[in-house]
């Protein structure tokens, strides 16, 4: 009995989790009319599977979407390799001030970007970055707070010994870190590059701020397109936001496995 209710509610939980993203599918696939019928259809009469195409080519997503993977693989890159190296500096360098340098770095996540928004502007503004991709790929080569704790507390779980074993043998710090921790670091470095990815393929506000022409639109940016003053192009809208989704939940189902064993293994010592 008590199975049953258990796995009736995680069966009610998991439709409910699901029903935003069928909902979205359904509208992308749905006529104009049925758009607007009441009481609402749940699968449409007849399925307009050409509704993503059609979305696809009435505004240059080929360009949006060059532009986020640009966006998305550089400052992936530059997030990873960035906050690794300065979490095994803090895990692994012993220097004044060292701790209270931490701790200055983890308060700045208490910051609100909104806060930072304007300053940031005017900084890339005089730096003549506006209507480019770099503000929105540069910053990721300076580190992420967040990331730097999480990929510290890694580190930190390493046995000491490994690192006084290699430099018996010769290793430099650099040779320590590229060659042993960053191969140990795997786990968390797909937690950090799936978390990073998600937010830079869903960033709205900064391309929004920073972009001023249309071919450096990413796709979140080209999504709004859709809505104009008068009229919203509510199936377009959806068609291109389930193709929006796919990418991030292809990269969770393969990644579902190292971002538990990030999770896990950043976790245990803190």
């Amino acid at each position: 009995m008590v199975r049953t209710l258990t796995y009736g509610a995680l069966i009610f939980l998991s439709a409910l989790f699901i029903m935003p993203f069928y909902w979205t599918l359904i509208t992308a696939i749905k006529s104009v009319p049925e758009l607007y019928q009441y009481p609402p259809v749940f699968w449409p009469s007849e399925a307009q599977w050409e509704n993503f195409i059609i979305a696809w080519f009435k505004q240059p997503f080929d360009v949006y979407l060059k532009n986020s993977v640009i966006v998305v693989v550089l400052s992936t890159f530059g997030q990873l390799l960035s906050s690794s190296l300065v979490a095994f500096g803090f895990a692994r360098f012993q220097f004044k001030g060292r701790d209270a340098i931490f701790i200055l770095l983890l308060s700045t996540m208490m910051i609100p970007w909104d806060v930072k928004m304007i300053p940031l502007y005017m900084e890339f503004n005089m730096l003549g970055w506006i209507n480019t991709l770099k503000p929105l790929i540069v910053p990721a080569y300076f580190a992420d707070a967040f990331f730097v704790f999480l990929l510290r507390q890694y580190i930190m779980n390493v046995p000491i010994e490994i690192d006084e074993a290699a430099r018996m043998d010769g290793a430099n710090s650099w040779q320590i870190y590229w060659r042993i921790h960053l191969p140990l670091m795997m786990p968390a470095l797909v937690l950090v590059g799936t978390f990073h990815f998600m937010n830079a393929w869903n960033d709205y506000l900064g391309p929004l701020i920073y972009l001023n022409d249309q071919s450096k639109y990413t796709l979140t940016l080209g999504l709004s397109m859709f809505k104009g003053l008068h009229e919203t192009d509510i199936t377009s809208i959806a068609a291109i936001t389930v193709i929006l989704c796919i990418p991030p939940l292809i990269l969770f189902f393969f990644a579902q496995r190292y971002i538990m064993d990030g999770a896990i293994g950043s976790s245990v010592k803190g």
